[in-house]
């Protein structure tokens, strides 16, 4: 499996790549759909263009400073290409965090609950990683090490796990599994946190095959990243859990 040209084409003289038009795809899909589901989830359309225009650049931006930061000594002697990001070098992990904290703060204003909003957009988060992770196959980037399997990513004539493959595969099933979870979710929460448990087990799998992972210290950050975020959203999961089920027993006694 060997990686066309990374431009897709050229306007005016400068190149288009393929990796932004996937990431812009991604986001495209996941702004349309989140706007039709809106409603079913009490929330307002006008609130999801809002959203949009804060966190597109959010995006951008936590991900690129994200990979700036745990890549330092790439940028410190030339920092110009610190906003350089047409060949790559964004990671998901910073762009979601700073997403979800701005999102946060959207919500707050605009009185729509945090945890609602943030099962409407679960699933296509996946979806939209499972697009963009095609951007890093055109750049011949962040996949893993030498191997002989049929489906090998070939990169100067060496066979490599196309771990971007493994991503997009699983993530594009976690977004249609979450759209089936979504349908039967009972409780405020309960969709973004199976998204963090299930992105996060597989994350940190396949972060383990990479040769260019993102370091703290000694430790794959990815990984790190991972299981914090299984963590975390397990135990906020249990917690919400029970506390719906407190909330459905005080109501059934209150009916009797």
């Amino acid at each position: 499996m060997r990686a066309p040209d990374p431009v897709a084409f050229s306007i005016f003289g400068i190149d288009i790549m393929w990796y932004g038009l996937l990431i812009g795809l991604g986001f495209l899909l996941a702004i349309t759909i989140s706007y039709y589901r809106a409603p079913k989830y009490n929330i307002d359309r006008d609130f999801i263009l809002t959203l949009t225009i804060w966190i597109i650049p959010s995006a951008i931006v936590g991900a690129r400073l994200y990979y700036v930061i745990f890549s330092w000594d790439k940028y410190a002697g030339n920092l110009s290409e610190i906003f350089n990001i047409r060949n790559g070098g964004l990671a998901v992990h910073g762009g979601l965090i700073l997403c979800f904290i701005i999102g946060y703060f959207l919500c707050r204003k605009n009185n729509v609950s945090f945890l609602n909003a943030a099962d409407l957009i679960a699933p296509v988060i996946a979806l939209a990683q499972a697009i963009g992770r095609w951007g890093n196959f055109f750049n011949e980037e962040a996949h893993g090490g030498p191997t002989n399997l049929p489906w090998a990513q070939i990169v100067d004539g060496v066979g490599y796990h196309p771990t971007f493959l493994y991503e997009s595969i699983w993530c594009f099933m976690l977004f249609i599994l979450l759209m089936f979870f979504s349908r039967r979710r009972e409780f405020n929460g309960q969709i973004i946190c199976l998204y963090g448990i299930l992105y996060s087990v597989e994350r940190f799998f396949v972060e383990g095959l990479r040769t260019d992972s993102l370091m703290i210290g000694p430790l794959r950050q990815a990984q790190v990243i991972s299981l914090v975020t299984i963590i975390c959203c397990l135990t906020i999961y249990i917690v919400l859990k029970k506390r719906h089920l407190t909330q459905n027993q005080l109501s059934k006694g209150d009916s009797k």
